[in-house]
């Protein structure tokens, strides 16, 4: 079903991807089922990069963070060990 936000787009897909959409998807939905596909591409490769600036961001931060965390090292056995006892 068209509304009126929806665009008509003329593409181009090779024979085999359309019998693979066509054996996913009742007839009259290949439009339905071509969308969700690419929001859901979409999404993927959202997380995917934000993963990949996250990795990218703990790599550049790893020196400081076990700079930070060798110099509170010996603060927290203390105080673990007021807590023992």
């Amino acid at each position: 079903m068209t509304t009126a936000k929806d665009h008509n787009l003329n593409i181009t897909l090779p024979e085999e991807t359309i019998k693979l959409i066509d054996q996913l998807t009742p007839k009259g939905y290949r439009s339905q089922f071509i969308n969700e596909a690419v929001q859901y591409y979409i999404t993927q490769k959202a997380l995917a990069d934000l993963r990949e600036q996250l990795k990218e961001g703990a790599i550049r931060r790893a020196k400081r963070d076990l700079e930070l965390a060798e110099e509170w090292f010996d603060l927290e056995e203390e105080v673990c060990q007021k807590n023992e006892k």
